[in-house]
């Protein structure tokens, strides 16, 4: 049996030691081991693709089942998504985190200045493995218990590189962090137990999601899983009401970090939203859909306000991405195929675009002297063109602008949702469709005007010196920027495996 995603989810754990080895003998060059793996990650769940509409590997796991590993028109565009980002990421640490580890040593030796830059790039990329592990192993686990064991492994490293890399008040932004997320992990965990035991006979649980589903259990019962369920997600989706922590942990990490927290990380509560209420326990989906329809509109309107309202850079990608979540949600709720499709869309559009910008504010951050202030910018389309044209790209993917990946998720997103409203007979649907729809302008508000304020006008007097970041910096962005372009001239790339799924799973 092939072991393509068992390697993908696995050598990056394994290998983290030794990535943390190389950084204290090769300091930044250590990186591109980082990167190697990361590639060779992602080339593997691109060759899990191409053997059929869905892959699976099974190992034996007693007494809770099976360990699995499953690739389908649901996980691989999650997995694929997660496992790219971090492999251009990869990249873009090295001159960013070199940086960011020089910015707080005060020893005048150089000597012990190499060590100590040394030494955090090992330890970071030795968390930035493990964080992107378990990511990806979320995504692909089959088991209750072993997407909770990856679930939480997504926790642990990513806590770590804010408390040890952040910005500001890292240490009690990466304990708020922790607190918020792994509260939702285990209201998760309360309900992922529920169903498991209920799903089995007495002092026989089933843990594994397949023999889940087509268990009986009570209806009244996997409503309330359900709820505790969505809820304990909804704490990782940075839903309204659950989002405190998102702006103060996106904007004080590390801008990587950022670059996988935001884009990556918290929609990766999208898909086992999906994956828990349509295929393990799909009795008790469509009595939740109307409060998530609420729940998402909410979201996008609250996520974009805020946004607008914001100065520093980082805390309005921040309150963007809580808006953007609201999307996923709101295409969640549709109870039709092709919003729920665009809700996965959703997820890889958003991770592009929202990529792309946090690494701009990075390079803006490392050019910049580490200016933050949106106000305080200006012109820099004149200094910074490729950066500028990346960041186009960005905020024009947000906004849902043809021909970029935005729009083909958006389209489908918001065409499901009505279609789902009509279908189902409800008036206050088409009228909470309605809104959510007209709640986009929010989202173009705050796109077209940061990229004025940053980019356009004039230049001030202190900026006169900034120059293009280094090729380390602005290759990872326009890979970015031409797979924004590329997933939206060409939507077949994911629409081909997850609308089949959808539809099979739904009808329509």
């Amino acid at each position: 049996m092939a072991t393509y995603l068992f390697q993908a989810v696995l050598l990056p754990i394994v290998l983290s030691p030794v990535a943390y080895w190389l950084g204290k003998s090769l300091g930044v060059r250590s990186g591109w081991f980082t990167f190697g793996l990361m590639a060779y990650s992602t080339s593997l769940l691109l060759i899990s693709a191409s053997t059929g509409p869905s892959y699976s590997e099974t190992y034996p796991w007693q007494p809770i089942g099976e360990f699995g590993l499953k690739a389908d028109g649901l996980s691989l565009p999650f997995a694929t998504t997660v496992a790219i980002l971090s492999t251009v990421l990869a990249i873009y640490s090295m001159p960013y985190m070199k940086h960011r580890i020089e910015e707080e040593i005060t020893t005048s030796s150089s000597s012990e200045r190499e060590e100590q830059v040394k030494s955090g790039i090992g330890s970071y990329y030795m968390l930035y493995l493990l964080y992107t592990s378990g990511m990806i192993g979320t995504t692909l686990a089959t088991n209750v218990i072993q997407f909770y064991l990856f679930f939480e492994l997504m926790l642990i490293p990513s806590y770590f590189l804010i408390a040890r890399f952040g910005y500001g008040d890292r240490n009690r932004i990466s304990f708020m962090y922790f607190i918020w997320t792994h509260a939702g992990a285990l209201l998760l965990l309360s309900g992922l137990l529920a169903i498991g035991f209920l799903a089995g006979p007495p002092g026989m649980p089933k843990f594994d999601m397949a023999a889940i589903a087509t268990a009986s259990i009570p209806f009244g019962l996997r409503v309330w899983v359900a709820a505790a369920i969505a809820i304990g997600l909804f704490v990782k989706l940075a839903a309204f009401g659950l989002h405190i922590w998102l702006p103060y942990a996106h904007a004080e990490a590390p801008t990587p970090i950022s670059a996988l927290l935001s884009p990556a990380m918290i929609g990766i509560g999208g898909y086992a939203l999906i994956r828990f209420l349509l295929f393990v326990i799909p009795s008790a989906y469509l009595t939740t859909t109307f409060a998530l329809s609420i729940w998402g509109v909410v979201t996008m309107i609250y996520g974009g306000l805020m946004a607008l309202a914001q100065d520093d850079i980082k805390r309005l990608l921040a309150y963007s991405s809580i808006s953007q979540m609201g999307y996923i949600i709101f295409g969640v709720s549709s109870a039709f195929y092709l919003g729920v499709s665009g809700s996965v869309f959703q997820y890889v559009s958003h991770g592009t675009g929202k990529a792309i910008l946090f690494m701009v504010a990075g390079a803006i951050i490392l050019q910049a002297n580490g200016l933050r202030s949106i106000s305080s910018m200006g012109g820099l389309v004149r200094k910074l063109p490729i950066t500028a044209t990346a960041a186009m790209i960005g905020f024009l993917t947000i906004m849902g602008t043809p021909p970029l990946n935005g729009f083909q998720a958006e389209w489908m997103l918001f065409s499901g949702s009505f279609a789902g409203a009509f279908q189902s007979g409800s008036n206050a649907k088409v009228i909470i469709t309605a809104i959510a729809l007209f709640s986009t302008a929010i989202t173009a508000g705050y796109t077209l005007w940061t990229m004025k304020r940053i980019f356009f006008g004039s230049l001030p007097p202190e900026l006169e010196g900034v120059k293009e970041a280094s090729a380390l910096v602005t290759i990872p962005l326009l890979f970015l920027a031409f797979l924004t372009v590329t997933l939206g001239v060409y939507p077949s790339l994911i629409t081909e495996r997850i609308i089949p799924m959808m539809k099979a799973a739904m009808g329509g």
